[in-house]
């Protein structure tokens, strides 16, 4: 059993001033893993000193300096591929697929970030002035469990690109992925308070970031209910907040598509990550003359994918983070029966011979309409919602029937079509004919699923103040 009693403040590890622990407990058999000692309000007051006195230099930093330091921290992550990789899967319950692409997607982040630099003027000409993009100051990033390395990775890569500096405080079941990444950052001989992780509960570090007069800006990814407590938060002292929040993402079929392929890319969309991902494909809307073929198709999806343990490579679904999450997908599939939706496939209760971990049936409900809670709300699990439309317009009307607006899916034989439809579509980003990632592209959502974007130009100046340089004639 491992203990992690070291936090990483100003370039060191040290012990923490809190003295509370956590338990580290496996998705995959509820067995205790190890524990981690929490940081407390004095420690994240410490970190945020050394990000603020690492500014007064870092923010200086040449182009070529920063490109160096991420290329140091690409080469530390490449060294360790394997146990990014592994503890993934025994910490968060992530598949080896999903766990082995979101480690690509970490090294391709840092390539991305070295792009930008080559590319980003940060000296503009706007009118007849000088207008500097300076960087903002010290940034917190608070991030969720989900994709924990990933999310530093992305955020942490914008921050050096922007010349700032950052307190991060990661999720306090994320402690082995992020004990890891600490090691991986202090390899890269980063300058001294560039980078401080504090691990610690959302209600202590995390109001802490959220407070703090020397915080200039909040990165957030995670629940829109937290979300809108950190905007409070950070209102008080007119802190730049980005967050990248929750999703209800629809996935459109026209009735064009060939559903032999377009039906697993839906099923794909909506299981992604064990169903816990933000943008999930979790309401399919198909044609109403298309629902048997649906329905069959699914069916037949279903008794193949393999639900189980996450270490096996041909594991398409693994277990639930936690027993409360596993409960609250219980409780949602309960609340779809009870609202009468059908359940095609899954339902209540574990996978047999899987017990003893927070496994779920990967559950597809039918004869299901947009009010339904199950449509509605954000489940964060493999939870599928199978809803069915008569026109194209109809087909719109619902995908954006929605408080969401993250991410959406269409599919169909004319790109044109396709086009058509997702420009009509209230989302951050729309797939189109597949799934995939744009690093350069701007990520964000409508509504509220989010304020702001990350990735690319766009991304990046949300991390830097314009300054305007007027010299009259």
């Amino acid at each position: 059993m491992k203990t992690i009693d070291k936090i990483y403040i100003n370039g060191e590890f040290v012990s923490p001033k809190g003295t509370e622990y956590f338990n580290l407990i496996s998705p995959t058999t509820n067995k205790q893993l190890g524990k981690v000692r929490l940081g407390n309000t004095e420690d994240t007051q410490n970190a945020i000193e050394a990000a603020k006195n690492a500014f007064k230099t870092f923010s200086k930093t040449t182009t070529s300096e920063r490109i160096q330091y991420l290329k140091n921290i690409k080469i530390a992550v490449e060294k360790r591929k394997t146990d990014f990789i592994n503890i993934m899967i025994e910490e968060y319950g992530g598949t080896f697929q999903f766990a082995s692409v979101s480690y690509e997607y970490m090294l391709k982040g840092f390539d991305s970030a070295i792009n930008l630099l080559n590319s980003y003027d940060f000296i503009k000409t706007m009118g007849e002035s000088e207008v500097q993009m300076t960087p903002i100051g010290v940034v917190g990033i608070i991030i969720p469990w989900n994709s924990s390395n990933g999310f530093i990775s992305s955020k942490l890569s914008t921050v050096i690109v922007a010349g700032c500096t950052t307190v991060i405080k990661p999720s306090e079941m994320s402690a082995q992925q992020t004990q890891l990444m600490m090691e991986c950052l202090h390899d890269a001989n980063l300058p001294k308070g560039l980078v401080n992780i504090v691990n610690g509960l959302g209600e202590v570090v995390g109001t802490e970031i959220s407070r703090n007069t020397d915080i200039a800006k909040v990165s957030f990814t995670g629940s829109t209910t937290v979300g809108k407590i950190i905007a409070k938060e950070a209102v008080d002292t007119m802190k730049r907040v980005t967050l990248e929040l929750g999703g209800k993402s629809p996935n459109i079929i026209l009735d064009d598509a060939d559903f032999s392929k377009a039906i697993p890319l839906a099923i794909s969309a909506a299981f992604m990550n064990n169903g816990q991902a933000c943008i999930a494909g979790t309401r399919l809307l198909i044609p109403e003359n298309k629902l048997d073929e649906t329905k069959l198709i699914i069916k037949e999806i279903l008794t193949s994918i393999e639900v189980g343990d996450p270490k096996n490579h041909t594991t398409a679904v693994g277990p639930m983070v936690s027993t409360k999450q596993f409960q609250r997908v219980q409780d949602y599939i309960q609340i779809g029966i009870n609202e009468g939706a059908e359940i095609l496939a899954g339902g209540l209760g574990k996978p047999e011979g899987l017990e003893n971990g927070n496994f779920v049936k990967p559950t597809v409900f039918v004869n299901a309409n947009n009010q339904m809670r199950i449509a509605r709300e954000e489940i964060f699990g493999p939870v599928l919602t199978v809803i069915t439309y008569k026109t194209d317009e109809e087909a719109v009307e619902i995908a954006n029937d929605t408080t969401y607006g993250l991410q959406a899916y269409v599919s169909s034989a004319s790109n044109e079509r396709a086009h058509k439809i997702a420009s009509q579509i209230n989302a951050g980003r729309v797939q189109i004919n597949g799934i995939g990632h744009d690093p350069m592209a701007p990520f964000g959502g409508f509504k509220q699923s989010g304020i702001g974007r990350e990735f690319g130009t766009i991304g990046l100046e949300a991390y830097l103040e314009p300054k305007a340089l007027i010299q009259p004639k």
